[in-house]
């Protein structure tokens, strides 16, 4: 039988329609179901209800308060941060910060934690417990919002992006660091946010990438050019890229080793640019993606984050009297000679810190070598008191007030298996969304271990938990079954994610007391100590 040359045309000419492009590179729209954003905005309200609510208690300098409290203080009065005095910490409990000294203090972490802490004294004083932690309950909350966010834009289910929202906001880990003057939870917030703009630069990349082709074949009499398709037409400014690259400067700004996940972010966004132009037809998409794509990516993402990262530094530049603010004036002839003064110094100090922390092997009652992280190995106490019967509320003869940093242990554990369910749903359906959260986690966790001495705690984890979660949402996603799957498939799914959801609760309430420094008996204090090492 001869072919329809006719037939053949229509053919080729529905190939580059927007909407069939739109199809074969996934990003075609998929409409919010009717009332779809009800559940995501109750786990929203949960999680702020969560953090917020009691957020004084308790009313002391909790473990690392002691530096990043007094030095947002610090900034907010005078730009950079200031040594104090040794009773400044009974001063500050006290409602009446006082002991600030004159000399600028040597801080080995960017301020931009410590601003955001300090926004938050700002608003609601800087002499109460509540106003030093807002910032901190604040971003954790949003920190959900934007989870749930990532795991719409991935798995287009408000199931499992409604599923990870819940998950993390009732996680110890998470819970903790939103309730404390600490600086994870900003380092994690930043990161997520970059992610998170990164995932919505590769949906409206890949919407332009499908216009412009299916523009170019309309004036062409349907189909693209082979000239247009040897490299394919350039995106224009891509807005989404330079808010991450804003977003990565942020995150460096708080803590240096955001430096890892910003590489695997660059490689990433690349990647998926060369890959939808492989989808769309595009012969030489190997050069068009990783080299004219990738050029202009590197500029939107390090180029900004360059910038964002030096203006972060504003309060340090302005002043006379920070620390090493006039290292170079006085030692001329040292250091990089070509960069201008001030640049010249914030670079020395730069490598001062990067020398600390490298070397840092100061032994620590609650430290933590990566290993045990996923176990739950050693979590930090950040608070301890021994009420006697009749004070704070206590009934018996002894009681305890904990603040216990520990993850909620069906959810932790779960992560392992999570992990490398992962790894099979690359192998065997080269699955994008897996192969990307597993990439964050991997780079985010495994770098740890080739510092072996250095002093760590559990609580870095918290800078990757938010891919481990995604990952545990889309894989009880898969368990729920889809919409073609027999009744019975789906009830078993039904089951077996809910029941895991109510464990994952039911443990959680319990863990409650001993994440808030509830007043309760030591027996029961020590009951949820099931290991000797999470004392």
């Amino acid at each position: 039988m001869t072919s329809n040359p006719t037939s053949a045309v229509l053919t080729l000419k529905d190939a580059f329609t927007e909407s069939a492009l739109r199809a074969r590179l996934a990003v075609a729209s998929v409409p919010l179901p009717r009332y779809g954003w009800v559940a995501p905005l109750l786990v929203l309200v949960l999680a702020g209800l969560m953090r917020f609510v009691n957020l004084a208690n308790p009313n002391a300098i909790v473990f690392d308060e002691t530096y990043y409290a007094k030095d947002a203080y610090s900034l907010l009065h005078f730009g950079y941060e200031r040594n104090w005095s040794d009773t400044a910490n009974e001063a500050f409990v006290a409602g009446a910060p006082s002991g600030i000294l004159e000399t600028a203090e040597y801080v080995v972490h960017p301020p931009v934690g410590k601003w955001m802490i300090a926004l938050g004294m700002a608003v609601f004083g800087d002499d109460n417990p509540f106003g030093w932690r807002f910032a901190a309950a604040l971003t954790g909350t949003l920190s959900v919002g934007l989870v749930m966010l990532a795991g719409w834009m991935l798995f287009r289910s408000v199931t499992v992006a409604t599923l990870a929202g819940l998950l993390i906001s009732i996680d110890g880990l998470h819970f903790v660091q939103s309730r404390f003057a600490l600086l994870d939870i900003f380092l994690m917030f930043w990161l997520l946010a970059t992610f998170v703009a990164l995932l919505l630069d590769r949906y409206q990349g890949r919407r332009r990438l499908a216009a412009r082709i299916a523009a170019h074949a309309r004036t062409h009499g349907g189909a693209p050019t082979d000239d247009f398709m040897l490299y394919g037409p350039w995106l224009g400014f891509r807005y989404w890229r330079f808010i991450a690259g804003i977003c990565a400067g942020l995150a460096v700004g708080v803590k240096w080793n955001a430096l890892f996940f910003i590489a695997i972010f660059g490689l990433m966004t690349v990647f998926w640019d060369a890959n939808a132009r492989r989808i769309a037809g595009i012969r030489r998409w190997y050069i068009s993606g990783f080299l004219r794509d990738g050029v202009f990516a590197f500029f939107a993402l390090i180029g900004t984050g360059l910038l964002t990262y030096l203006a972060t530094w504003t309060g340090w530049f302005l002043s006379d009297s920070a620390y090493d603010r006039n290292w170079a004036a006085e030692h001329p002839g040292e250091g990089l000679l070509w960069l201008p003064e001030s640049l010249r110094s914030l670079w020395e100090y730069h490598r001062s810190a990067y020398s600390f922390h490298s070397g840092l092997d100061s032994p620590h009652t609650y430290e933590s070598p990566a290993w045990q992280w996923l176990i739950l190995g050693r979590p930090t106490s950040y608070y301890y008191e021994s009420p006697d019967l009749g004070v704070n509320g206590c009934t018996v003869d002894s009681c305890s007030e904990a603040v216990l940093n520990i993850g909620n242990p069906l959810l932790w554990w779960s992560f392992i298996i999570v992990a490398t369910l992962s790894l099979l749903l690359v192998a065997l359906r080269r699955d994008w969304r897996f192969a990307s959260l597993f990439a964050v986690f991997a780079v985010g966790y495994f770098p740890w271990f080739a510092y072996p001495k250095r002093t760590m705690f559990f609580f870095y984890a918290l800078s990757f938990e938010p891919y481990l979660i995604l990952m545990l949402a889309g894989i009880l996603g898969l368990a729920l079954g889809r919409s073609g799957d027999s009744v019975r498939r789906r009830r078993a799914g039904l089951l077996v994610v809910g029941l895991f959801v109510v464990f994952a609760l039911l443990v959680s309430i319990y863990y409650w007391p001993i994440w808030t420094a509830q007043t309760v008996p030591y027996a029961e204090w020590r009951e949820r100590m099931w290991f000797d090492a999470w004392i």
